[in-house]
């Protein structure tokens, strides 16, 4: 795509269609098929998909037929009612063809709800780009939307992941085919108008407290009363009770007792299994976690243990050997297996270099000379949160290298790269806590390695810029998760309300961050989520999950909440909360912006889901007072040319993985190729490799309605940037300085301009 073509000027829409409107739908040929017409919001019509009478996986279609431009980049735009809650997916197609993936592609669904009424009293709108090999030439394009149940990304047949459509959709109120990035809705169009200042909530209160203690409390009794040994899992949540004083656990011989008994049980099970050190079924990630529990475990009971270590029990094929020979074993194995399966994604680098180690630390404590050198197993922890290269598995010939000697799990400004920028699985301050915390002394707050703090503060800085206002589920005051332009986040809009550390999750709880550093700006944070009332509310949404898992996560819930009524009133909070300073977050590592500007905010990843080459395309989620906008579109790029090439395959599924259960389905995308970036000497690749290399661009430029954003992504070397004539006269956000009648600007290495049309 050409560099005009990515910033041409604004035009109006091609066509409009009114979905409910007989005379318009007429006019575009439309036909429906288990489908009906209602009022809808505003009291504007609406078309909604229905359910097969036979209910299937698949439900209502519309088809019509739209003008497009026979020159230009076409795009297709659909206008939603914010306060539907719906969980089908809503996929587009052109000439019979599917536009888009269903999961995770760079072009993508047209929508997927989540349950949740993501922009209640208001209109939304969502933009895919139609291919430019269907529409070269012509002046009329044929298209059809398509709903199905929703999707449960982690199924592994047919039936796990794609269940059955049992409900109505959400409704759709027009349509509209334009060239712009940007869909400009007509200015005689509804339009809904946000509340600035969203009321407060009144409850629940202290009372959800009470209530975590006794389903802790309660857990607890129940663990100790099976009459079977404990397993990992209860192992780990037994051993991190016994040490909070208002559980029933604390300081209880007979808790000490029975995870000593389950340790001596799981040792009998590896005598039986080896392979149970990778594979334990009573553990989650058991790949990840391996014995990594029962070494946590050691290290919170050592003194309580200790006393028991020599002793000998039957290892269950008629032996007698020695707890702490057999522990040792445990230990010893679970560090083998680890530091030879340490993985690349960022979550998991930390989770399996964390309890790698837990496990270390307790051999230490078990056998000092076998265990490795701290030295080693801290510097795994350092190259899993960022501090140092991430340099792969070990190998007899030494670490794997397989990003090379200069890959980075972290930007160099605190954010995650799986590839890009992520939302949910870019939560790992939970992990980052816990690392931190295990690198401390037992039980004492904030005396974790220094620089693992320094680095947590500055991923919580990070992903606070990734938080905006928004009303809750019951329309009152919050902040929520931005996960539109994450690239591993399907169905979230709206996301989870979060403000620093995220609590509707197994392992995480909204205080930690706070309570395990002292820092000032994290005890702001905390204190703008409980100013706001909404402490309670995640305490209460958390606990409606189950599991032992996520009973574990509410142990210091209670005392962290104690701790931070005792702290004086910061003045931090998070950036984009309203009445804070207009700013601009990049991050050119991740190739990603997040702006507030004035009441508008916008948030755009211009390195998009580019797994396997330059796909010149951005996804952006622009919020105003009155609406918000969801777009995906094309952008301009330079790059050094590799010289290989990726055809897209016939996917409709996934846009990454050869997961195809729609056979009757084909891609419009089918054969498309895109050019691969240079790839740095000594890294394996071929072309359909996923790679952070292959899809990463020097230089991005996008056009969005007012905006424009140039990003050099580059380390050391300046980018002449020409302006567009459209753009000379607006103003620079960054500096905030016009910019008057410049032509060219120099953006420096690593940095990013955005300019505003006034």
């Amino acid at each position: 795509m050409s560099h005009s073509t990515a910033v041409m000027a604004q035009r109006t829409n091609n066509d409009v269609l009114d979905f409910g409107n007989t005379s318009s739908e007429e006019k575009h040929s439309l036909k429906a098929n288990e489908s009906e017409i209602i009022e809808g919001g505003l009291n504007e019509p609406a078309r909604i998909l229905l359910p097969r009478k036979t209910v299937a996986f698949d439900g209502g279609t519309m088809a019509f037929k739209m003008s497009i431009d026979p020159n230009a980049q076409n795009y297709f735009s659909v206008k939603l009612w914010g306060s539907d809650k719906d969980r089908s997916m809503i996929m587009l197609f052109a000439e019979g063809k599917q536009i888009g993936y269903r999961h995770l592609g760079d072009i993508d669904f047209l929508y997927l709800g989540n349950g949740q009424a993501p922009l209640q009293g208001r209109f939304f709108y969502v933009t895919l780009p139609l291919p430019l090999k269907m529409t070269k030439g012509k002046s009329e394009i044929n298209l059809e939307i398509r709903s199905y149940g929703e999707i449960w990304a982690y199924g592994t047949n047919f039936a796990q992941y794609q269940k059955n459509m049992t409900a109505s959709s959400l409704g759709f109120y027009k349509a509209y085919t334009h060239t712009t990035t940007k869909i400009q809705p007509e200015k005689k169009e509804k339009q809904g108008r946000a509340i600035l200042n969203l009321p407060l909530r009144n409850e629940p209160g202290e009372e959800v407290i009470d209530e975590l203690k006794q389903r802790v409390n309660n857990e607890i009794a129940t663990t100790l009363k099976r009459d079977k040994p404990l397993n990992q899992h209860e192992i780990m949540f037994l051993s991190a009770a016994s040490k909070i004083k208002w559980t029933t656990a604390y300081q209880n011989s007979q808790v000490i007792d029975r995870i000593i008994l389950g340790i001596d049980d799981h040792y009998r099970k590896y005598v039986k299994d080896p392979g149970i050190i990778y594979s334990d079924p009573n553990i989650y990630n058991y790949e990840w976690l391996v014995t990594g529990p029962i070494g946590r475990a050691i290290r919170q009971l050592w003194t309580e243990i200790s006393p028991a270590l020599d002793k000998e029990f039957d290892d269950g094929s008629g032996r007698q050997v020695s707890r702490r020979k057999a522990w040792s074993t445990l230990m010893e194995e679970a560090i083998k297996y680890s530091t030879t399966h340490r993985r690349q994604y960022t979550n998991q680098s930390m989770i399996i270099d964390l309890f790698l180690y837990d496990c270390n630390e307790a051999l230490r404590l078990l056998d000092r000379d076998k265990a490795l050198p701290k030295k080693q197993t801290l510097d795994y922890l350092y190259q899993s949160v960022g501090l140092r290269p991430w340099l792969g598995k070990e190998t007899p010939n030494g670490p794997e290298r397989n990003l090379g000697d200069n890959y980075w799990q972290l930007t160099s400004k605190g954010l995650t790269k799986e590839l890009g920028f992520v939302g949910y699985y870019g939560e790992v301050l939970d992990w980052v806590v816990d690392i931190f915390n295990a690198t401390g002394k037992e039980g004492v707050a904030n005396s974790g390695d220094p620089e693992i703090r320094k680095q947590l503060l500055k991923m919580m800085a990070a992903r606070g810029y990734f938080r905006y206002p928004a009303a809750d589920e019951d329309g009152k005051r919050a902040m929520r998760i931005e996960a539109v332009i994450g690239w591993r986040d399907n169905s979230h809009y709206p996301g989870d309300v979060i403000y620093g550390d995220r609590a509707i999750a197994w392992d995480a709880s909204p205080l930690m961050t706070a309570a395990s550093t002292h820092d000032t700006h994290a005890i702001g944070i905390a204190q703008q989520m409980i100013g706001d009332n909404q402490f309670f509310k995640v305490v209460s949404d958390k606990m409606k999950l189950k599991g032992l898992r996520v009973t574990k996560s509410l142990l210091t819930i209670p005392d962290d909440y104690e701790w931070i009524k005792t702290k004086k009133a910061e003045n931090f909070r998070l950036p984009m909360s309203a009445g804070m300073p207009d700013f601009i977050f990049s991050d050119e590592e991740d190739g990603v912006v997040a702006i507030k500007n004035g009441n508008e905010r916008l948030y755009a990843s211009l390195y998009w889901r580019a797994r396997n080459a330059i796909n010149n395309l951005a996804k952006v989620h622009y919020m105003t007072p009155e609406n918000d906008f969801i777009s995906n579109i094309y952008i301009h790029s330079e790059y050094q040319a590799s010289g290989m090439v990726y055809k897209r395959p016939d996917w409709v599924n996934m846009g990454f993985a050869n997961k195809e259960w729609y056979p009757s389905i084909k891609s419009a995308h089918t054969g498309e190729e895109l050019p691969i970036a240079k790839i740095p000497a000594g890294v394996k690749f071929k072309p359909g490799d996923e790679n952070v290399y292959a899809g990463k661009a020097d230089f991005y430029c996008m056009v969005y309605g007012k905006y424009l954003i140039a990003m050099n992504t580059r380390k050391n070397k300046n980018y002449e940037f020409t302006i567009p004539k459209e753009f000379q006269n607006s103003k620079e956000l960054v500096s905030k300085k016009d910019v008057g009648t410049k032509y060219k600007i120099i953006i420096e290495p690593e940095s990013t301009i955005v300019l505003y049309k006034k």
